[in-house]
């Protein structure tokens, strides 16, 4: 039996959380040929919650980081420390989601991504 054919978009899913490199996996090596409704949803959440992620750690650092070398009274990394704990925590419950193969949406993004990405 193949893989693509049984898991019903399992291993998209689960794949789309291992990092950028993952989603891009797949997304062309494994979805583009076997469509499923549990692996673009997946892929949905997951392309949301990278850009979302990559926007606000930059974004904070970008905007912050002048003012916190300037003054020194804000620190920057406290605030991207918690960033990367919330992001953490939203990427556990979305990947354990991908493991059970629910579409359980991602806490804040999950509804939104199916949304956006809907031509996904």
């Amino acid at each position: 039996m193949n893989v693509l054919t049984t898991d019903n978009g399992k291993t998209t899913g689960i794949l789309s959380y291992l990092t950028i490199i993952g989603w891009l996996i797949a997304y062309f090596g494994f979805y583009q040929n076997n469509k499923s409704s549990l692996g673009g949803y997946q892929l949905r959440q997951t392309l949301l919650f990278y850009i979302v992620y990559v926007v606000l750690h930059w974004g904070l650092a970008l905007i912050l980081g002048p003012i916190w070398l300037t003054t020194g009274i804000f620190s920057l990394g406290y605030l991207l420390d918690l960033v990367n704990f919330v992001f953490i925590i939203l990427w556990i419950i979305g990947l354990i989601g991908a493991i059970n193969s629910e579409k359980r949406p991602i806490p804040f993004l999950g509804e939104r991504a199916q949304s956006l990405f809907s031509n996904l």
